[in-house]
């Protein structure tokens, strides 16, 4: 069996991509529970305010980083932190839960694209193979 061929565009690019968008999305709704925590935990300078700027300025700063081999680990890391909030702030607590199962899916896909590049599956490998022929 011949190896597959090897791919003009980076199928792992978008996919990236999608990682970064992900990213973004949870700032936007990690930023919603804002108004939560300053009208029930002592504002938004309080610990967690704080603990919520946090997560705002990590998730934003990983979107840098997402080409990295360590990010995957690190965001998934970041959600367990996200989940373990539940404590301070109920509302994080789910936004982790939620976002959690969003990560989950997507590695699966991202296996999924892996085990497709290695057997040659992805319809640009197919058509490369044809315009070889």
């Amino acid at each position: 069996m011949t190896s597959p061929a090897p791919l003009k565009k980076d199928p792992l690019k978008a996919f990236r991509g999608i990682m970064a968008g992900t990213l973004i999305l949870e700032v936007i709704v990690v930023a919603l529970a804002l108004p939560v925590i300053a009208k029930l935990h002592g504002g938004v300078t309080s610990a967690v305010g704080w603990v919520a700027f946090g997560f705002i300025a990590v998730f934003i700063g990983m979107c840098a980083f997402v080409r990295r081999p360590w990010a995957i680990p690190a965001v998934v890391g970041l959600h367990v932190l996200l989940i373990g909030t539940w404590f301070l702030l109920p509302a994080l607590g789910v936004i982790g839960v939620i976002f959690g199962l969003v990560w989950a899916y997507l590695l699966w896909l991202r296996r999924d694209l892996m085990k497709r590049m290695a057997e040659g599956r992805l319809p640009a490998q197919q058509a490369q193979a044809q315009q070889s022929e």
